[in-house]
């Protein structure tokens, strides 16, 4: 526990009027002492509700945003026994940071630095620590500015992991952007339902729809192949109906290219499976909202349909969102055994001109993000965001030819997409099937 000051003890002989005048000067004392501790009452708490990410999580109940929620029995915790560990918070553009409060669960850190950062990359110390013994650690008098700050474990003072209630960032916000609101989770993955069931231990499917559960998103997303081989109506209810189906009614699917192979038809036992849920406009192609996200739902087994394609035009001319979420089975851009897929770049055009922010993908069975880039693939600040997710449960591919403005490549481990959004931000973390988070994304402010 670090403490800023001490009471003098007390006496029991003293007069009352000796104690009151020792209190009014022992005050005023430490207020010349500690001038810091004066103005403390001043500080805006600014990091409540705002994006987090974290190196960890022990598992997905645990999650980053719990140490910024303002709920005081919520925490985060990182995977244990494994050092360095870090917990983030994006405050928005040129906060300025004066003091860090800092509440423990048990699992605490010995060691560790408090350190902000204006790109998330180059890190400036503002507190250091080297024999906390947990509790509450209160850090005043600081002087800091920058958009993201970080709470970064060296050392653990437990066999487990780190753990903490709150972190709790006082100072004042950047420019005049308000803390978002509007936050939701929601929950992705392509390429998911092999042929086989949970008595099968190799079997990816059932353990990517358990963590998808663990995490309660507000919904699900599907970027295609959501049952292998031929996408029966059989087979979706013997393997994907056991798994990813029981929280069908809350999950926004598109097919891929396996749902055309039924020999029923393409995509009948998809929509024989999923029914308005997929088909919710009457079409495999639909648009919804959630906060002040716009999300566009694509077949892109028909991206030459001029139907398809007009009906995305007109679609986006209607919308009236800040922030603009599009997904489909095939990635323009993929350093998988796939590859680029240029039947997606018309609609990539269509989308960069409606300032679109992000774009999900399956296809290639691995977790990719590309930094921000235009169609022509020409890294740009204005660009869109590519997430391929097709970890979800089908035999993983190797990566290939890594493309240009690709950030991070992760083949083998299966898992899900858990995407943070607000009505002005965005980020996301890849996490694995043993609740391990793999990647973290940046924190983006939508166009």
């Amino acid at each position: 526990m670090r403490l800023n000051a001490s009471a003098p003890p007390r006496s029991t002989t003293t007069p009352l009027s000796l104690v009151l005048t020792a209190v009014l000067l022992l005050v005023g004392g430490l207020l010349l002492a500690l001038p810091e501790r004066a103005g403390a009452a001043a500080d805006v708490l600014i990091s409540q509700g705002r994006p987090a990410t974290s190196s960890s999580v022990e598992d997905s109940t645990f999650g980053p945003e719990k140490a910024f929620d303002g709920v005081s029995s919520t925490r985060w915790a990182s995977a244990e026994g494994i050092d360095p560990q870090w917990l983030q918070v994006d405050l928005g553009p040129s906060a300025t940071v004066s003091r860090v409060k800092l509440v423990w669960e048990a699992a605490y850190a010995k060691a560790y630095r408090v350190e902000i950062s204006t790109d998330g990359t180059t890190w400036t110390r503002l507190a250091n620590e080297t024999a906390g013994n947990g509790a509450t650690d209160d850090w005043t008098g600081l002087t800091g500015q920058g958009r993201y700050l970080r709470v970064y474990g060296t050392a653990r003072g437990t066999s487990y992991g780190y753990s903490l209630f709150a972190v709790e960032v006082y100072g004042t916000p950047g420019g005049t952007t308000p803390p978002p609101t509007g936050s939701f989770t929601v929950v992705a993955a392509g390429d998911i339902a092999a042929q086989c069931t949970a008595s099968s231990s190799s079997c990816a499917h059932p353990k990517t729809a358990a963590l998808a559960q663990r995490i309660a998103p507000s919904f699900y997303l599907t970027m295609g192949d959501n049952q292998y081989d031929d996408a029966l109506l059989s087979d979706f209810r013997n393997y994907y109906d056991k798994t990813w189906g029981a929280f069908k009614a809350k999950t926004r699917p598109v097919p891929g290219n396996h749902e055309t192979y039924d020999p029923a038809g393409s995509l009948a036992g998809y929509k024989s499976y999923f029914g308005a849920i997929a088909y919710p406009q009457g079409k495999p192609y639909y648009s919804y909202d959630q906060g002040n996200w716009h999300f566009v739902a694509l077949d892109s087994n028909s991206f030459d349909d001029a139907a398809q394609i007009q009906w995305l035009k007109d679609d986006l001319a209607r919308n009236t969102k800040g922030c603009l979420a599009a997904y489909f089975h095939h990635p323009l851009y993929s350093s998988g055994g796939h590859g680029n897929d240029p039947v997606s770049k018309p609609v990539w055009q269509i989308l960069y001109g409606a300032k679109a922010d992000l774009v999900l993908n399956g296809h290639d069975h691995h977790y990719e993000r590309f930094a921000p880039q235009d169609p022509d693939g020409r890294a740009t600040a204005d660009g869109i965001v590519e997430i391929v997710g097709g970890m979800g449960g089908a035999e993983p591919y190797d990566i290939e030819t890594v493309q240009p403005n690709s950030q991070k490549r992760i083949s083998g481990s299966y898992g899900v997409l858990k995407l943070d959004l607000t009505d002005t931000t965005y980020t996301w973390q890849y996490v694995g099937t043993d609740n391990q988070v793999k990647d973290s994304g940046p924190t983006y402010t939508c166009h």
